[in-house]
This record gives C-alpha cells, sequence and structure tokens, in this order.
C-alpha cells in the first residue's frame, strides 16, 4: 500500500531576488516623483493666499506653530474639527519655507512621493516582481488625485500616507510571518501544539498600528482603515496556520495571534491618538481646554471625572456634533459636492482654483485652472479593477486582492452609511493608492499568464507584453494631457474646453 504524498507547503520565497536592481528602479520612481511632485509646487494661489480648503488648514498650521505650544489655542479660528498631525506636518513645513505657498505644501509635497515610493515597495513585495512594482510606481507617479492633493496644503494625503504605510506594514509583517513559520515547518516543530508555534513580537503589525494611529490623529476617518486592516491581518495569520498545516488553525489564530493583534491593532492607534493630544492637555490656552464651569456644569452624574477628561470629552463631542451637521437636510450645499458612488470613476471632480485673464498662452484670454481629477485611463478602469479583485479574492483565493480590496472598499464603502452627510471627492484621496495597486496587480497578472507560454505560444507573449506596455503609455499620456489642469497652467479658453471630457466636470 502506497504512503499519501507529503502536504505540500508554501514557496519559501519571501521576497524579490533582484534586489539591487530593485534598489536602481526605486530610486528612479522616487526621482520622478519628486521632480513632479516640487515643479511649480508655489502654482496656484488666491492672489498670495491659499486656495481652497487650504484656507482652514493653512492658517491652523501657522496657529499651531507660533502659538508656543503645538495645539489650537484661538476660537477665532472657529473650525478647529480635525485632529492635530496634519496640522502639525504642515506647520513643520512653514517652519522652513515660511508663510507662503512653498512653506504650507512642501511636507504634503513629500507625503505624496513617499506614497508613491510605498506603493511601489508594496506591490513589489506582494508580486516578487520588480517589474510590476515599477509598473505600479508609474501609475502612482501620473494619478490625477495623488499628485493634486500632494500639492495642496490639506490634510487628506497625510492620512492616505500612514494609511500606505500601515498597508506596507502589514504585508511585510505578511511575508515575516511565513518566513518564521516555515522554519519552525522546517525544523519539525510545526505539530508541537494544536494551535501552532508563537511568533513572537511582530515589528511590523506594531509599526502597522502606530501609523493608524496617526492616521486617525489626522482625520477620524481613518478608524474605518482600522476595522478594515485589522480583519485582513486576522485573515493573514489564519492562512498562513493553514497553509503551514496547522491542526486548528483557526483556534491558533485566536489563542496566538488575536489578543497581540488587537494590542497592535487596535488598543495601539487609541494610544497614539490620544498622544497626539499631549500638547492639547498640557497648554493652559487650548482651545476648549477648560469648558467646566463655562459650558459644562460642575455637577451631575460624571462630576468625579477630572475635569480635564469632561473638556476633553466636550471638545470632541463637539466635533462629532459639527460633522453630523453638515447634511444636505440642514441646507449644507457645495456646488463641487459628490456622492460615493460618483467616486470611484471621478464622476464629479473638483475646482480648486481658477483664474482668467491675459497671460503667454497665445491667447487674448488664458484659463489657469486646478482641478482634483482622477486620471480616467485608470478611475475608468475603477469597476472592472475591483469586480476582478473581488472575484480573485473569492474565486481563485488570491490573497493580493483580498488585500488590495479590503484597503479600497474601507475608503468608500463607510460613506455610503450616512448619503445625507455632505461630501467631496477629496475624500476619494485614500482609495487612490490601492485603485493603483490593482490595477498594476492586474497587469502582473496579464504577464504572468501569458509569459507562462511565452514557449509554447510566442505571438501570445509578445502581444501580451504589448498590451501592458501601450496601457501603461496611455496612462503616461493621459497625465500629460491633463498636466495644464492639475498644476494650474495657462491655457486658452478653447484648451480648457477640451479639457472637459464630461458634462459632470463642469
Amino acid at each position: 500500500m502506497g504512503t499519501s504524498p507529503a502536504p505540500e507547503i508554501p514557496n519559501p520565497v519571501f521576497g524579490p531576488a533582484d534586489r539591487l536592481r530593485g534598489l536602481l528602479v526605486g530610486l528612479v520612481i522616487a526621482a520622478i516623483a519628486t521632480v513632479t511632485r516640487l515643479w511649480g509646487l508655489a502654482r496656484p494661489t488666491d492672489q498670495g493666499t491659499p486656495v481652497f480648503d487650504e484656507k482652514h488648514y493653512v492658517p491652523q498650521g501657522w496657529q499651531v506653530l507660533t502659538g508656543g505650544n503645538w495645539i489650537e489655542d484661538n476660537p477665532a479660528y472657529g473650525l478647529v474639527v480635525h485632529p492635530p498631525v496634519g496640522k502639525w506636518l504642515l506647520a513643520a513645513g512653514e517652519a522652513m519655507f515660511g508663510y507662503g505657498p512653498v512653506g504650507w505644501r512642501i511636507t504634503p509635497a513629500i507625503a505624496g512621493i513617499a506614497i508613491v515610493v510605498m506603493i511601489y515597495c508594496a506591490v513589489r513585495r506582494m508580486t516578487r516582481s520588480t517589474l510590476v512594482g515599477a509598473i505600479a510606481g508609474v501609475f502612482a507617479i501620473c494619478d490625477g488625485v495623488l499628485f493634486v492633493q500632494s500639492r495642496m496644503g490639506m490634510l487628506d494625503i497625510f492620512q492616505a500616507a500612514f494609511v500606505v504605510a500601515a498597508f506596507a506594514a502589514l504585508i511585510a509583517d505578511r511575508d515575516q510571518v511565513r518566513a518564521r513559520m516555515h522554519r519552525v515547518y522546517v525544523e519539525g516543530r510545526i505539530g508541537d501544539s494544536d494551535f501552532g508555534p508563537r511568533l513572537g513580537f511582530r515589528w511590523y503589525r506594531f509599526t502597522a498600528g502606530v501609523m493608524l494611529g496617526l492616521a486617525c490623529g489626522t482625520k477620524w476617518s481613518g478608524a474605518y482603515f482600522v476595522i478594515f486592516f485589522a480583519l485582513l491581518a486576522v485573515g493573514f495569520d489564519v492562512a498562513a496556520r493553514k497553509a503551514y498545516h496547522v491542526r486548528r488553525p483557526w483556534l491558533g489564530t485566536l489563542r496566538r495571534d488575536l489578543v497581540p493583534a488587537g494590542m497592535s491593532l487596535g488598543v495601539m492607534p487609541v494610544v497614539i491618538y490620544f498622544a497626539t493630544f499631549i500638547p492639547w492637555f498640557t497648554s493652559e490656552t487650548a482651545v476648549y481646554r477648560y469648558e467646566v464651569g463655562n459650558q459644562i456644569g460642575v455637577g451631575g452624574p460624571f462630576a468625579w471625572v477630572p475635569g480635564v477628561f469632561r473638556s476633553f470629552w466636550f471638545y470632541e463631542s463637539g466635533i462629532l456634533e459639527f460633522h453630523s451637521g453638515l447634511t444636505n437636510s440642514a441646507g449644507n450645499q457645495h456646488p463641487w459636492e459628490s456622492k460615493p458612488w460618483t467616486w470611484p470613476m471621478s464622476l464629479r471632480p473638483m475646482l480648486y482654483a481658477i483664474e482668467n485673464g491675459p497671460d503667454q498662452c497665445g491667447a487674448g484670454e488664458c484659463v489657469r485652472a486646478q482641478m482634483l481629477i482622477g486620471s480616467p485611463a485608470m478611475w475608468w478602469l475603477a469597476l472592472p479593477m475591483i469586480g476582478w479583485a473581488l472575484w480573485s479574492w473569492m474565486v481563485r483565493r488570491d490573497w493580493r486582492y483580498a488585500a488590495v480590496a479590503t484597503g479600497y472598499l474601507a475608503g468608500i464603502l463607510p460613506w455610503f452609511a450616512d448619503l445625507d452627510r455632505q461630501m467631496y471627492f477629496f475624500y476619494a484621496t485614500v482609495m487612490a493608492p490601492f485603485l493603483v495597486m490593482g490595477l498594476a496587480l492586474m497587469c502582473g497578472d496579464v504577464l504572468r499568464t501569458a509569459g507562462r507560454t511565452a514557449r509554447s505560444r510566442p505571438e501570445r507573449h509578445t502581444l501580451a507584453v504589448l498590451a501592458v506596455a501601450i496601457y501603461v503609455a496611455l496612462v503616461v499620456v493621459n497625465f500629460i494631457w491633463l498636466w495644464p489642469i492639475l498644476t494650474a497652467s495657462p491655457i486658452s479658453p478653447a484648451q480648457w474646453q477640451q479639457q472637459i471630457w464630461l458634462p459632470s466636470w463642469g
């Protein structure tokens, strides 16, 4: 009687082997991202002042810098409705370059460059391919949303940077966990316990928790990614224990991984969030710092709670009340508002700035406009991308698409819970990195599938390479075409009309 075959175990290769080439390609990607993000960074302005929502956050960053305690302490600003991390970063740029457009946009540009590099690294790690990672990097460079937000003194690019950093850390943690599981398997210790081995402290997962805390410390919507990424990390742990034939993988994850994951990805973000308010707690003049006896009564059932925490709760509940009141039914309307079902295809972009007048553009009148718009060559494929990602996740059990779909859905699904709320397309900034990664994975699928038949069907392989090359070129050309309205470069009125492809863009 024959013996049963040994159970299959995963490939022990946990990253691309071409480290030198990967480094060189990464440096080229970073250099191109740097040039594009910094070129003409001071344009546009509103007669030397910030444009659009920069008018809220840029002065707050300056007040944080000049107020002496790194927290808003002047209620006259009125809109103290977001946590302080993003405003600290704006203040850092203003400290280096002064209160001017370069000063309030330099740190968003750095965050945008970092996002491009992290996308390249994450996709390269997921696919074990420097080529596919480079495609993702090119897509990130050429995406209109990531590009424009990298050149605006707003908060969303910072949140996106922290979210992408958390995602990249979780991908690295997955590889590290599997490397540790593989070592235990090779040593013959995988069956020592029905629950599998203990995996030790996981610095990458801890880092992800810190990054998620900073995302929440930038905007509250970072909490959505805390939930989605925690579920993703637990899914990775269950899959790792199953892959190495742990006898009870679910219970093993529950006993070995769930509590540490909860500490890193649940508790740590909360700790980081509260830590970002240390300057507020230690300030004597921060906004709403002493409300007990003013807007909060000294008695009541919570009189035993220290006044500083009651004041903090008043502060936070006021932020919640402010956001809850931004509804259409309450009369809040904006000409560039959009709902989340329009975001995947960038059907309702935003006009950040526009100026008309004579200029050096070969016409009597010129238009200088900046729009936040997703590059159609990528954003118009968002629905096929997410459809393919969900199919690959559910049917093919492809963990890479599961990871990307989780990030993408975390950026859009929660907004459907309150459609009456006033919303804008710049909320989709955190979706852009995952759209880019998903499209790069699809290009990788085309190349990999064709590569398997390179010898038997060389014409199919050539056609696949040509198709991917043409698509990448189309993305680049689309970015070049949109460049004038992404950077507020002067163009003629006729050229401006040529940039408006859909009625909803105007």
